[in-house]
């Protein structure tokens, strides 16, 4: 489905959002970025989904960041509105209880770094390009991406390419880890489909258990975190999946899973 600047589609189990503005290189505007929204919280609710992708059409960029003749005519409340709905989607792809997955083909930048920084996996090409070039335009992240690339990437890396506004290409974003892999660019979204076959044959309820445990848990103190994993484990085995799975094993068989 196509709304505006946004395509949607479901293929073998996996929502594919595709960001549909290749002639200004997928920038970011309001219609745009309301779409995004939309389309991550129906993705979110479709029980024919197991795996969310995130990507940009054409072959020179994923996202180039916010539509720079938009951002201009913001005063400084606009500003924060747009601050707030950036926020709110990237919270939205963190906060799934899918796998979401980017697949960055070209350039990565701005509101693009932000949004692939909220997904769980990052994949990209090997023309990819990714910054955070804000500081070069007298502003500073404000999608998260101050927040999240930190957590990511550590906090020398993270000020180094917040601060300069340099871009990292394909090579540094995998080797500080930035990306999980890189692929050759007319490989990128097979990589990603095959990659996805490994997540939607789980259990969506572990997927989610897990996903909760590493991004809850990271956030708090050893003791809280060790407890929070305790009782996440206790309330998972008491699920189907959990019988299901440890008698497929013992039957020597391939699960099916219910996600209950």
């Amino acid at each position: 489905m196509e709304q505006g600047t946004v395509i949607t589609e479901i293929k073998d189990k996996k929502g594919i959002i595709t960001i549909n503005r290749p002639k200004v290189l997928n920038a970011i505007d309001w219609d745009t970025l309301n779409f995004l929204q939309k389309a991550a919280e129906d993705m979110i609710a479709d029980p024919n989904v197991r795996v969310i992708i995130l990507t940009g059409a054409g072959k020179k960029a994923f996202v180039s960041g916010g539509d720079i003749g938009v951002e201009m005519q913001m005063d400084g409340l606009a500003s924060f509105e747009w601050s707030r709905a950036g926020h709110h989607f990237c919270s939205t792809l963190e906060k799934s209880p899918k796998p979401v997955i980017a697949a960055v083909n070209g350039y990565c930048l701005g509101g693009g770094i932000e949004f692939a920084l909220a997904c769980d996996f990052r994949f990209c090409s090997d023309n990819a390009k990714f910054g955070a070039p804000e500081s070069k335009l007298g502003v500073c992240c404000g999608f998260g991406g101050n927040i999240r690339l930190p957590r990511i990437v550590g906090k020398a890396y993270a000020k180094d390419i917040l601060m300069t506004g340099r871009m990292v290409d394909a090579e540094e974003a995998c080797r500080i880890g930035l990306v999980s892999k890189v692929v050759p660019q007319e490989k990128l979204m097979e990589e990603v489909f095959q990659y996805s076959e490994l997540l939607t044959c789980k259990s969506a309820t572990v997927l989610n258990f897990i996903k909760r445990a590493v991004d809850y848990g990271s956030e708090m103190g050893e003791t809280e975190a060790s407890q929070y994993e305790s009782a996440l484990f206790g309330v998972i085995s008491g699920t189907y999946d959990k019988k299901e799975g440890m008698n497929a094993f013992l039957e020597k068989r391939d699960p099916k899973f219910e996600d209950r």
